[in-house]
């Protein structure tokens, strides 16, 4: 059992308004070279959602959430938007933080959804600050499991089809960071087939079939990424007239990114709508009681040993 004195939910941030949007990008992209025509391209989807992302309100109704639970006081940090992570340690350190628990919001291994976080604990610690320890992933966590059936369940209520195709997305990554994730390669991949058969099984759906398939792809052209995206996934879908209506399911995802609002609430469901599919998208894991509970069971849990620095290695940039 972890002997925490606090808890900090780290998390990636998001703008808050119009003029908070490309500073924001920038910050994500900070050191990638990506080209400024493709930050404004992501920046428009931003703008059209009033320059506001879900993401933070999100996280601060799971911090109110937590609050009852965890048992400890609890922080939220950032790394690319306020609250920024290094400013939160800093009033941790100042509030006599000695040990704390670091719930990243991301469930699964990889460069992205779990590397950069420990790159973040070691950016953001200070000296005399506490020590952060980063809990283990979590996507087979009966906690995380219960919340994503629910919402799944309740997605095939509004639906009003028990036939319908269930689709379970994530966020795309490069194919060469895929064969890398964890000790062994494959672990991004291989970690969310398990949650979503998991998820299926809790449904009682056995036997009864699903997919896993990607969204939220960017970067240059020449570069593979993990396929089929969503959309064409629904294109192919649609080819089989059994295949009337569809669930989506972003198992990848703990809150409501612009990601999901955008790619699966606006993109795919448009989509959906031109191939006369009908589609319901499941919530995220939000503030369901089961999942905000599995936070306090991880803190309860022996403490994880960390990963080997050779996991889950950063992503080779092409060349310019």
């Amino acid at each position: 059992m972890g002997d925490y004195d606090a808890l900090l939910v780290l998390s990636f941030g998001g703008p808050e308004g119009p003029d908070d949007v490309m500073p924001f990008l920038e910050n994500v992209v900070r050191g990638r070279g990506v080209p400024r025509e493709r930050l404004l391209q992501v920046a428009e989807h931003y703008q059209g959602f009033g320059g506001v992302s879900p993401i933070n309100r999100q996280n601060r109704e799971l911090v109110e959430a937590l609050r009852p639970v965890a048992g400890v006081p609890v922080y939220w940090g950032n790394r690319n938007w306020r609250p920024f992570g290094e400013d939160v340690v800093r009033r941790m350190k100042a509030d006599g933080v000695r040990r704390a628990a670091v719930f990243a919001t991301s469930a699964f291994a990889g460069y992205s959804s779990c590397r950069q976080y420990y790159e973040d604990i070691a950016r953001i610690s200070i000296e005399g600050g506490p020590e952060l320890v980063k809990m283990r992933h979590y996507g087979d966590h009966p906690g995380f499991v219960a919340a994503m059936a629910d919402h799944v369940r309740a997605a095939y209520g509004r639906l009003g089809d028990d036939d319908a195709r269930l689709v379970f997305t994530a966020h795309s990554v490069p194919v060469s960071m895929a064969e890398t994730a964890g000790p062994s390669g494959g672990l991004y991949e291989a970690q969310l087939r398990r949650s979503a058969e998991l998820v299926n099984r809790a449904l009682g759906r056995e036997g009864r079939p699903w997919d896993l398939v990607w969204q939220s792809r960017s970067g240059p052209p020449q570069v593979p990424w993990l396929e089929p995206d969503v959309c064409d996934h629904l294109r192919a879908l649609a080819e089989d007239p059994a295949n009337a209506s569809v669930v989506l399911a972003p198992i990848g995802f703990v809150s409501d990114h612009m990601e999901v609002v955008y790619d699966l609430d606006t993109e795919a469901r448009q989509v959906a709508g031109e191939l006369g599919i009908r589609m319901e998208r499941a919530a995220t894991a939000g503030t369901h009681p089961r999942f905000v509970r599995m936070v306090r069971e991880l803190m309860d849990e022996p403490e994880p040993v960390p990963c080997p620095l050779t996991c889950c290695p950063p992503p080779r940039r092409p060349r310019a």
